[in-house]
């Protein structure tokens, strides 16, 4: 399929979180509370003139998804980007063609494309100063076959979690680097 066809096949952003059953309300509370900075005006008209459009590909119990899919929205509303999204587990066609260093399944993956469907840039699963953040609260964890390692995972998961709800700097950061990468 091209990639108009995986646009189309998508739902809005409305359909996407009314579906949602996991961090739906942490989703909503970053939407809710990050502001896109009104002296980037210029870049959002410049975009605007692109008519570009967005496909994520995404799953909603992913913590970087809750983080970097509400500042994404944001950015998307301010140039005009009509953005769809597609569950990863059900599109592996499409994600198995934006693997992270060509291995991994890592979302969201933000797929922004031109009026004739061709990619503009693609983008994710995070911003670097997130990436570093996650490298550092996973060296303190055991290894794999430590009797806890699953226990001391999960602690893990519930505050980097807390970390990307609460935590504005990391929204800087995510919105930083999507605009970095749309104006290059």
């Amino acid at each position: 399929m091209e990639l108009n066809d995986w646009f189309l096949k998508g739902v809005t952003a409305q359909e996407y979180v009314d579906s949602m059953s996991k961090n739906k309300e942490s989703f909503i509370y970053i939407y809710e509370h990050f502001k896109v900075p009104t002296e980037d005006e210029p870049l959002f008209g410049l975009l605007r003139s692109k008519n570009l459009r967005a496909i994520i590909l995404t799953e909603d119990w992913c913590g970087d998804a809750m983080l970097n899919i509400p500042i994404f929205l944001r950015l998307a509303e301010k140039a005009r980007i009509n953005t769809h999204f597609l569950q990863r587990d059900k599109n592996l066609e499409l994600m198995d063609q934006y693997l992270t260093n060509g291995t991994s399944r890592s979302i969201p993956k933000i797929i922004v494309i031109d009026q004739d469907g061709n990619e503009y840039l693609n983008w994710g699963p995070r911003a670097p100063e997130v990436q570093k953040f996650l490298d550092e609260a996973s060296s303190h964890l055991p290894s794999e076959n430590n009797e806890d390692f699953k226990n001391k995972q999960e602690e893990m998961y519930q505050f980097i979690t807390k970390a990307f709800r609460d935590n504005e700097d990391f929204r800087a950061f995510v919105y930083q680097d999507l605009k970095e990468a749309l104006t290059n």
